[in-house]
């Protein structure tokens, strides 16, 4: 073990205090583009399985994630949470499972499912134990506050980070977590849809990459982002959850919020970048 693993992007992609980070996630709940209120955790039915989330910084995508938080807290508290993300840094293995105890925000601490994440690991040969991959990773990290706001620190989590995003990758790792999972499980994908193109341009292509989605096609998005290359920064953790949701026999899709950093922030001469917020159910 490696100890508490530290904050890396707190007071740049979300508030780096305990009271303002409150403060501005209730402010993407009410946000005009956000679910429009804060809130209240149900003893729901837990039929959420996957959650498809942005992780750009909150003044930008924390809108739309907070659609899906909220649909989250409808359904109810999971006892782990499974977070798979993009590797920006290209640092670390292809497939990397961190190894410290926990992760702390300024919301507190949240331990590691130790049990879960070495399941995980012996049932997906190309994972790998490997914290330097999550040293400078942001797309997990930012989903975590959301979570907390939520439960504190009453649940667990397993943070996966991608460096490698082909359809190999992503059927081995998502069957894998799919043939694991036999408890209350989340899956949590974090990604950004399209980077830096105007907005019809990103509305477009945002709409075929959505539509996969609700086709449950996770090879279809994997050769979509490919052979046409979309700049979609966490197709492989969307693929993953695709097949592992689909060996937990999901039932329904959902699209909770599409929105751009365009419509959110206002314009921008480098164009916009595009976020969804969906899920998947049992």
């Amino acid at each position: 073990m490696q100890g508490w693993r530290n904050p890396t992007v707190a007071d740049r992609f979300y508030a780096g205090n305990e009271s303002d980070l409150r403060s501005q996630i209730e402010k993407c709940f009410t946000h005009a583009h956000g679910p429009g209120r804060v809130p209240e955790v149900k003893e729901g039915p837990r039929e959420l399985i996957g959650l498809v989330s942005p992780h750009a910084g909150y003044p930008y995508s924390g809108p739309v994630a907070a659609h899906g938080f909220s649909k989250l807290a409808e359904d109810g508290k999971p006892e782990s949470v499974v977070l798979i993300g993009p590797n920006h840094s290209a640092t670390g293995s292809d497939v990397a499972l961190d190894s410290s105890d926990g992760w702390k925000t300024p919301l507190g601490r949240v331990p590691i499912d130790v049990d879960l994440r070495d399941e995980i690991l012996a049932n997906v040969e190309i994972a790998d134990l490997d914290s330097s991959a999550h040293s400078r990773e942001h797309s997990l990290e930012v989903q975590l506050p959301f979570a907390q706001y939520l439960f504190g620190d009453d649940f667990q989590i397993v943070p996966i980070c991608m460096r490698r995003q082909d359809l190999t990758v992503c059927k081995a790792l998502g069957k894998g977590i799919g043939e694991t999972i036999s408890r209350d499980v989340l899956i949590v994908a974090s990604t950004d849809l399209t980077h830096y193109e105007p907005q019809k341009d990103a509305e477009e292509k945002d709409k075929e990459v959505i539509e996969k989605m609700e086709a449950l096609d996770g090879e279809g998005l994997v050769n979509l982002v490919t052979e046409r290359n979309f700049s979609v920064c966490g197709y492989g953790p969307v693929s993953s959850t695709i097949f592992a949701a689909r060996s937990l026999v999901v039932e329904r899709g959902e699209l909770f919020k599409y929105a751009t950093s365009g419509d959110i922030a206002g314009p921008s001469a480098r164009g916009v970048v595009g976020y969804c917020s969906y899920g998947f159910f049992r």
